[in-house]
């Protein structure tokens, strides 16, 4: 395992209740987020946060801790550039595949986490469709369950529909 010191340089933090600029100490403590793993090893970092207090009567908070953008977020057990990473290997392979590869990549991770690291990503922008359009032949044919529906856009031509592959009803 690879430990790694760390500590913010910053005089002071903004609180994230109600952005105020704060200085005032209140305590400090140890967190040990996991890194990505380098040649094989785990790294770990040993970082010393700084609880502040919040200066504002106001706000609810009444101290907050400082974060390092970037590097953690709150109750965060991994980096993000960890998080990222895991992140992909679960886009790539989903659960039990993924804790594998991850375990073999040095980080011990369950299927679980990686699953949850997935579903906690943003969804993806997809444009509107500019035409929808409705299987005609399926409508018609007394069968409207079967009715496909699909982005198209105006040149293409009315040959090229998806057909329903479904008998032809005798009258």
């Amino acid at each position: 395992m690879v430990r790694v010191d760390v500590h913010c340089t910053t005089a002071g933090a903004a609180c994230p209740g109600c952005r105020a600029w704060s200085t005032r100490v209140h305590s400090s403590y140890l967190r040990f987020p996991a890194d990505v793993p380098s040649a094989g090893r785990s790294v770990v970092l040993q970082s010393r946060v700084r609880r502040f207090r919040c200066w504002n009567t106001a706000c609810s908070r009444r101290t907050f801790v400082e974060q390092i953008s970037g590097l953690t977020r709150r109750y965060g057990q991994r980096t993000e550039r960890l998080r990222s990473a895991l992140a992909a290997v679960g886009l790539a392979l989903a659960g039990r595949a993924g804790a594998r590869l991850a375990a073999v990549l040095g980080v011990a991770v369950s299927r679980s986490t990686v699953l949850r690291l997935v579903d906690a990503l943003p969804e993806p922008e997809m444009p509107a469709p500019r035409v929808v359009g409705v299987d005609e032949y399926a409508t018609r044919n007394w069968r409207p369950s079967r009715a496909s529906w699909e982005s198209r856009s105006p040149r293409t031509p009315t040959w090229r529909r998806r057909r329903c592959n479904c008998p032809r009803r005798v009258s």
